[in-house]
């Protein structure tokens, strides 16, 4: 049933009732520009307010708070304790246990030599327990960054041909995508990152996840001439073309530890108490399978190995940096890519894991944590590392309770780096290749999609362009696509904002929308509208164009039901949280048209800020006389309604 056109079927006891009290529209209290211009910096950059802290605190104190804000080991160091040390020792021995064998799978996907991943794992865990701020949170190389570094370089520069260059235009995009995300968090633009919406991470990663699996066929068939390129056509391609190099005996390894490390991650999946089984199984199919390639001399029969790695720990690398030559524009982008997209896994893996504790991460310094342990990274031949939500799940699983568990498994890696690289050598391509197709698996959530398609169908097609993106052109290029379409639909909504028509619930002073609320009423005479959507520059046309359409509508309605004509015009502003000059201009404007047809335009609760340059601009006090501001809807229908001729009020 459409809302009623009038609502002059209401009791009439309802007529009886006394007239309803009209409130004044306070002015907002006086602030100078150098004030406002306080606040608005205060609320954009510091939102969270880190100083409060420090507020009437003495001088000594305030050293001590400083210290603790940067380095937050000195906060719960102090009160650490042994009991929460035998639970970090297990959790950093499991991480540990997995991020050796991935650490090796994660450097190979990025075409670096195997060594350069367990460097990687390394340093940059010793960094983030001294700056980090989450307690779960292991770091490490990550399969997405790993592919997204590799790809981009390999655009231009060809790992096997020059793997020296390769290398330093690793390390100084390291540098690059560190120096980025330090700054993200020193200059508080953390927002910046909010732009990845859940609806692109979801897809980029079950894209990029894809495209990391389908890439790791050249291991798990045993071709050796594979295509550089990314998308889905060039690897599918490029698998069949080259049947006559699968090797059977690859694959059936490959099969065979594949269904084992996915039985084990299905097993932790079930059972989350049993996080070992999952956490402890890559490095049990590295195990097994250099034991069967050495006992069997399985590498004269066809199956490939990673070949001898150098002991010792990270040599230094910043005389390796690269920031010269024709190559300085190709690392520069390559480390804002993967600065960004390791930084937001990163925080959005530390945010997830204590909402579950109960716990603050700090997002700014979290970045700046990230961005120091990623510029350190590539002095000490490391490449870009955040934390992984693999690793971090198992840490949480295994009971870790603070940073230290990052120290652990450092100080494991680095046992590994003195004495155990001679023992890697017949490790077998195969099994990192399994390694990695069932560490990206997870990125496919499925369950995430179906509930963005019920919840917002935009956001499942953003989902999609980036999924379709990365699949089928680039791993960059579907980032971009997604992020562009989600800007697009910020402009939509910037430059077409909600606006909607409010009725009379009957018996109330309530005024809710006509096309929501059927039992809503109209009032005679009036039309109420309300904008949902701050007034600017980019909406003020369609906001003069829609208001006028909303009028015609009325008026062709009312012809029909030969009601009267407009008397007011009323704009409900409570939902305007901000105007500028052309948001001023178009209500001045507006009241001067609707004047000229015999219609007063009315304000309904214009906060603040909108006020206050409202009166600004209102030279003539025409705009914000008493008689066209009112506080709310009712009062300004309740007054307005006896000023019309020939019109007896209807509305209580």
């Amino acid at each position: 049933m459409e809302p009623s056109a009038s609502n002059s079927m209401q009791p009439d006891h309802c007529q009886e009732k006394a007239p309803m009290e009209v409130h004044q529209v306070a002015p907002p209290p006086h602030r100078s520009t150098i004030q406002k211009l306080k606040s608005r910096l205060k609320e954009t950059f510091f939102p969270d307010d880190p100083l409060r802290q420090f507020k009437g605190q003495p001088l000594e104190k305030k050293w001590i708070l400083a210290a603790q804000y940067i380095f937050p080991i000195l906060q719960w160091g102090p009160n650490y304790s042994f009991k929460l040390f035998k639970s970090d020792f297990v959790s950093g021995l499991t991480i540990a246990s997995l991020a050796i064998p991935q650490g090796i799978s994660y450097a190979k996907l990025a075409s670096l030599p195997p060594i350069v991943g367990l460097y990687s794992s390394f340093v940059p865990p010793l960094v983030y327990a001294v700056l980090g701020s989450s307690r779960d949170l292991a770091v490490g190389p990550v399969s997405i960054a790993s592919l997204i570094l590799g790809s981009m370089l390999r655009q231009e520069v060809s790992p096997t041909s020059d793997p020296l260059l390769f290398l330093q235009l690793a390390f100084s995009s390291t540098l690059f995508a560190g120096l980025f995300q330090a700054s993200l968090g020193l200059l508080r633009l953390g927002f910046i990152i909010d732009f990845l919406s859940k609806a692109t991470l979801i897809g980029f990663m079950a894209g990029a996840a894809i495209i990391v699996s389908l890439q790791q066929l050249k291991s798990l068939l045993g071709i050796t001439h594979f295509t550089k390129q990314m998308e889905l056509v060039s690897v599918l391609s490029s698998v069949f073309h080259h049947t006559n190099e699968w090797s059977w005996q690859t694959i059936l390894m490959g099969f065979c530890f594949l269904v084992f490390l996915l039985l084990a991650r299905h097993v932790s999946m079930k059972k989350p108490r049993l996080f070992w089984v999952s956490a402890g199984a890559p490095l049990v199919s590295v195990i097994l399978s250099t034991i069967l390639v050495f006992a069997f001399k399985a590498q004269r029969q066809g199956i490939s190995v990673i070949g001898k790695l150098q002991e010792g720990l990270n040599p230094p690398s910043w005389n390796m940096l690269h920031f010269h030559g024709s190559y300085l524009g190709l690392v520069v982008k390559t480390g804002l890519v993967t600065g960004i997209i390791s930084l937001t896994e990163g925080i959005a893996v530390g945010r997830t894991f204590a909402a579950l504790k109960n716990y603050q991460v700090d997002g700014n310094k979290e970045m700046m944590a990230i961005g120091l342990m990623n510029v350190i990274g590539s002095t000490t031949s490391c490449y870009v590392t955040t934390g992984a939500f693999s690793r971090s799940a198992v840490n949480h699983n295994a009971g870790a309770k603070t940073a230290v568990s990052n120290i652990i498994m450092s100080v494991t890696v680095m046992m590994a780096l003195l004495f155990l690289m001679p023992l890697f050598q017949y490790t077998p391509d195969v099994v990192l290749g399994a390694i990695i197709v069932t560490a990206v698996i997870g990125l496919v959530d499925i369950q995430a999609a179906c509930q963005i398609w019920k919840i917002d169908k935009f956001d499942f097609l953003v989902m999609l362009c980036a999924f379709f993106g990365v699949i089928f052109v680039s791993v960059e290029s579907g980032l971009a696509i997604a992020v562009g379409i989600s800007l697009f639909k910020i402009l939509l909504q910037v430059t077409r904002p909600k606006t909607v028509i409010l009725g009379n619930i009957p018996g109330t002073d309530i005024f809710r929308n006509l096309h929501h609320y059927k039992e809503a009423m109209r009032i005679p005479g009036f039309v109420i509208l309300r904008i949902e959507a701050p007034i600017n520059f980019a909406n003020t046309t369609y906001l003069k164009e829609r208001t006028l359409r909303w009028i015609d509508e009325y008026e062709t309605e009312e012809g029909t039901k030969k009601q009267s004509s407009i008397h007011f015009l009323i704009l409900d502003l409570s939902s305007v949280s901000s105007i500028d000059t052309s948001g001023v201009s178009f209500l001045k404007d507006s009241k001067k048209t609707l004047e000229n047809t015999g219609t007063e335009l009315v304000l309904v609760n214009p906060v603040g800020e909108v006020l206050e340059k409202l009166q600004r601009a209102d030279n003539d006090r025409d705009m914000t006389r008493p008689g066209t501001l009112f506080l709310t809807v009712g009062e300004a229908v309740a007054a307005l309604s006896s000023t019309m001729k020939g019109q007896s009020s209807s509305y209580v």
